[in-house]
């Protein structure tokens, strides 16, 4: 089977479409009446007063994990996190929870009492089907377990989109025209194609291409690096195991051998006990190598040893 040529920076970004995380990052933070109808109409919702957070990181003091949000939207009372996310990284669900609880954070000032948290809305856009429960959307919100029907009401949603089955099945056409945008780049209707001049716009900045360039490096030199390190270890691990699995082998291998040994040593020993007998009976030595199976020349030595 053919293996797949490895894109250089500059191919992937020739080819990038707002399927890509930068492009994605990009074209909203560039645009925020783009975002706010994306929002609007993802979670059939009206934004009173759109902001878009400055800031990419937000910074958790003592050592704790800062986050970069791809798209961080405030509104009156509300906030909106917008992931788009193409490879299922297995931890999404975490990483949602860990998104709300740090933009509560964010969200309240200090002397407000809880009361006052912003309604919170993580928003990821799957490219795979991450829970395979062949669903468009699947919202969470915490319910209690015991009756299945008591909410919490603690304004805290996660949203996950699956971009596929969006496209295919979403009973409301304009998200479902995104979707398929987002997937095919054929635009079907005036919003998808506002969409798509701003990424051809976006990729025409030559400060966008550099950053993306660098971004594109920063993110090969991690994976070689990891990639390094996990291999290193994995040798390492991988000798430990193989002595381990090498000395197991080794001593089954072994008892097999022993016992072949010592079943020959055995017979041997008994073919001797019977040629010894019958010297004893004075049988003549061809006899007792007919018998036994022995040379007449070692049936000549053990009668010298009688």
């Amino acid at each position: 089977m053919k293996t797949q040529k490895k894109l250089t920076p500059e191919q992937k970004w020739e080819k990038a479409t707002l399927a890509n995380n930068f492009i994605f990052y990009k074209v909203m933070r560039d645009h925020p009446n783009a975002c706010q109808h994306l929002l609007e109409i993802l979670l059939k919702i009206k934004i009173e007063k759109m902001e878009i957070h400055n800031e990419e990181v937000i910074e958790i003091e003592n050592g704790a994990k800062g986050i970069r949000l791809d798209v961080y939207v405030k509104d009156t009372g509300r906030v909106f996190d917008i992931e788009l996310q193409v490879a299922n990284t297995e931890e999404l669900p975490e990483r949602a929870r860990y998104y709300a609880s740090l933009m509560a954070l964010d969200s309240l000032k200090s002397g407000e009492i809880y009361s006052e948290l912003c309604d919170s809305h993580v928003v990821f856009i799957c490219m795979s089907d991450i829970f395979h429960n062949n669903l468009p959307v699947s919202t969470f919100e915490n319910i209690c377990i015991e009756d299945g029907i008591t909410k919490l009401n603690d304004r805290d949603y996660k949203h996950f989109f699956i971009a596929p089955t969006c496209a295919k099945m979403f009973e409301d056409e304009e998200v479902k025209s995104f979707f398929e945008f987002l997937i095919s780049n054929r635009a079907k209707n005036k919003y998808t194609n506002d969409l798509k001049n701003y990424v051809t716009d976006a990729k025409l900045n030559m400060n966008y291409k550099r950053q993306f360039m660098e971004w594109e490096r920063q993110r090969a030199y991690d994976f070689k690096t990891g990639y390094n390190s996990g291999r290193a270890e994995g040798i390492i691990a991988g000798r430990k195991d193989g002595l381990k699995v090498g000395k197991k082998q080794g001593l089954e291998e072994g008892k097999k051998e022993g016992l072949l040994e010592g079943k020959k040593q055995g017979l041997l020993e008994g073919t001797f006990t019977v040629a010894r007998n019958a010297i004893a009976l004075n049988l003549p030595a061809e006899k007792i190598s007919k018998i036994t199976g022995l040379p007449i020349e070692q049936i000549q030595e053990l009668i010298e040893q009688q």
